[in-house]
This record gives C-alpha cells, structure tokens and sequence, in this order.
C-alpha cells in the first residue's frame, strides 16, 4: 500500500459503493426511532467500531476464505450477487432483515452493527479487492465513515431538512447505482473464473 497508488478514480467508485450499500440515509427512520424511545448511540464510537469490523474483514478475509478453500473472484461474484439483492431491496423499498433496537444503548448493537457495518456491506469491502488498490479502497471507506459520523451526530436536525419522499428517492436511486455495479462486477469476475 503506497501513496503512489492512489486513483482517484478508483476513490470516488469505492465511495459510491460502500455509499449505496452502508445506506446510512436509509437508517434515518430507524435512527429517529431511536430517538423518540430515548435509545442512545455514541456516533463516534459506532463509526471507529464499524471502522475496525470492516478492516478486520478485510484482511482476515482471505484466511477465512482459504478455509473453505475459495479465491477472491469467487467471493466478488457471491458478493454480487448479494449486493443484486441489496439493489432490489433498495429500489423495490422491500425489506428482508428487520432491524430492531431492544437495548437502551445501541451503540455496538444494532448501530454499528448491522445498520453501519452489516453483511452486505463486509461481504461487499472485500468483494472490492478484486478490482480496487487497497488505499483506494480504504479512502472510500473513511469518507463514508465521516457520511455516517455527521448523519448519526445530526439526525435530529437532518429530520428537519430532509423530507421521507426526498429519502425515499435517494434511496432508489442509489439501488440503480447499486444494481448496475453489482452486474459489472459480477460480470467481470465471472470471466476471470472461466479463463
């Protein structure tokens, strides 16, 4: 990992995709639930802890795939094909998994995780490895984790500038992002297995 390996590129396509799949907007409700039962979240702590299960993920991923014997092309395409269904979930506002806070402090649970750092979204960190560089990806990631820290610190007064129609739309919007991503990834790592 060097510095002369930055891409911007490679930057802003992480940071779309780990945007999509956090949906860190998408937890609004959720958060203002919170709120209103007086369930408490420390932002920071959540982001750092969301942080440190994505990198953990991330580069003990391999071992734990060269367990089961699978390379990094195989679990990008099974990541694909997770990230399709987080795509449809988003764009047709089904919801497979209910996320429900039964702790007054949500912090670890369900905070950092599964709303911040949940399946899709570790399955997705390191089905990136595939196409990005590692401090790309990490860039990305740390964008997003200061997204979600300004969002969880804020949720009240976002509530308050952001209507559920406006959520709404942004949330299907980034479910086609999300839906053509998961094609060009699935597609490009599925021909790296044939060869």
């Amino acid at each position: 990992m060097h510095l002369g390996d930055i891409n911007f590129t490679q930057i802003i396509s992480t940071t779309i995709i780990m945007f999509a799949i956090i949906d860190i907007l998408g937890s609004v409700p959720i958060l203002l639930d919170f709120v209103s039962r007086k369930i408490i979240y420390k932002s920071l702590i959540s982001c750092l802890f969301s942080f440190f299960l994505y990198a953990v993920f991330f580069f003990l991923g391999d071992a734990i795939l060269g367990m089961f014997k699978v390379d990094v092309p195989s679990f990008a395409v099974a990541g694909s094909i997770v990230i399709f269904i987080l795509a449809m979930e988003m764009i047709l506002g089904i919801e497979i998994i209910k996320t429900e806070g039964n702790t007054q402090d949500a912090t670890y649970f369900p905070v950092a995780f599964p709303l911040i750092a949940g399946p899709g979204g570790l399955t997705t960190f390191l089905s990136l490895r595939a196409e990005y560089s590692v401090i790309n990806i990490f860039i990305g990631l740390l964008v997003n984790m200061l997204f979600v820290f300004v969002v969880l610190k804020y949720i009240t007064s976002i509530n308050r500038l952001i209507s559920q129609s406006v959520l709404n739309i942004l949330r299907r919007f980034f479910g086609v992002i999300l839906l053509a991503i998961s094609i060009k990834m699935f597609t490009t790592n599925i021909l790296i297995i044939m060869k």
